[in-house]
């Protein structure tokens, strides 16, 4: 397998939009048409704090996909890297394609000075967080929302 990770462009949208809807779909979740546009714009924007996406394509097909933003921080000087979304094909699962897109959004938020980064997964997800375990520190934090 040929693993190539890189920038969404605007061609992407609609292999960007199906592996989306994978993963609302794994979280039991939909969003409506416009928060998709939106989304996508965004994505494909250039203000400071637009999210980031990245693509992984394995031999030439769209297997798996990334969103990421920085943000400031109020204990440190540095901006962090907050990875929103992460999702690969069910059947490249286990072929390194999780850990390539977050090895990719790594070498992106030190690229850009932010020396941590976050995210969140439910806890039945057992299957990436045995990935999560090996690459990164869980933390002790639990989340609440309004």
């Amino acid at each position: 397998m040929s693993l190539t990770i890189r920038a969404l462009e605007a061609s992407d949208h609609e292999a960007w939009r199906r592996l989306w809807t994978a993963y609302l779909e794994f979280y039991q979740s939909s969003i409506s048409e416009e928060v998709y546009a939106t989304t996508w714009a965004r994505l494909l924007g250039n203000e400071t704090y637009d999210p980031n996406g990245l693509i992984a394509l394995s031999d030439g097909k769209a297997v798996g996909l990334v969103h990421f933003l920085y943000q400031r921080h109020c204990w440190r000087t540095d901006n962090v890297c907050y990875l929103q979304d992460l999702y690969a094909d069910p059947d490249v699962r286990g072929t390194g394609v999780g850990r390539a897109l977050i090895e990719a959004v790594y070498e992106k938020a030190d690229a850009a000075g932010c020396p941590s980064v976050y995210w969140m997964t439910q806890d039945f997800n057992a299957t990436a967080r045995q990935l999560y375990d090996r690459i990164a520190t869980l933390t002790p934090f639990i989340k609440y929302q309004r």
